[in-house]
């Protein structure tokens, strides 16, 4: 089955809507889904609660959407690189749920598995826990935590076929796998693509079955998130 769509808004056709629970893969500008985040904005849904690690930075990425004020919601674990975000929340005009960054991964990955719920002990005894059930196992507290399951997940990977396997690239890796066997409906935006058998099937991350659409981006900004640098020697 070819899953390849001629752009990003058109894979974003039919799939999104108002209200609805998204996961968006990346760690900070790292491995975003550029094409498919600016799709998203000019899809113009609203009302959006979008689970990813940060919301990108003032001007790109998920900052776009903070902007358009398209995200009602924010299910993360860092916030310090967006002024937007961090302004938007103290003023009380978007609610955030802080999860502790290892309890996301695993809520995603944990949602793709099948995995209702699950016990850790990060976040006992602090205000991550307050309303959850809390049980004891080989005498140490664990926290209940439920597993996320979107109705829609944007991620990005380095190669696919045209099947939806995927390949990514070192840490622009991150979070993507996980959002993407989390979601519902999971659209990819990739780099290179390639015939079914093209690639190694050992050197395969993600199978296609997880994969609904497929978006060629040849030439990503890339931005980088904070630029240090010193001088020539």
């Amino acid at each position: 089955m070819n899953k390849l769509y001629p752009s990003a808004h058109a894979a974003l056709e039919g799939v999104v809507g108002d209200g609805q629970l998204l996961a968006v893969g990346g760690f900070g500008l790292c491995g975003i889904p550029e094409a498919l985040i600016a799709a998203l904005r000019d899809s113009g849904a609203k009302g959006l609660t979008v689970i990813s690690n940060n919301a990108g930075v003032d001007g790109f990425g998920l900052g776009q959407l903070l902007e358009t004020r398209q995200i009602k919601k924010m299910i993360s674990s860092y916030v310090g690189e967006n002024k937007e975000f961090e302004r938007q929340y103290l003023a009380g005009e978007l609610e955030l749920e802080f999860t502790p960054q290892g309890t996301l991964a695993e809520k995603l990955r944990a949602g793709g598995a099948g995995i209702p719920a699950f016990f850790t002990r990060t976040g006992v005894g602090t205000m991550v826990a307050e309303g959850k059930e809390i049980r004891e196992f080989d005498g140490h507290q664990y926290v209940m935590e439920r597993s996320l399951n979107p109705d829609v997940a944007l991620v990005k990977a380095h190669v696919a076929d045209k099947s939806g396997n995927l390949v990514f690239r070192r840490t622009a890796r991150n979070f993507n796998p996980a959002a993407a066997m989390a979601g519902k409906v999971t659209i990819v935006e990739v780099e290179q693509v390639v015939e079914v058998g093209e690639l190694d099937p050992d050197a395969i991350h993600l199978p296609g079955i997880y994969v609904h659409r497929i978006v060629h981006n040849p030439n990503p900004e890339k931005r980088i998130e904070k630029r240090t640098i010193r001088p020539a020697a």
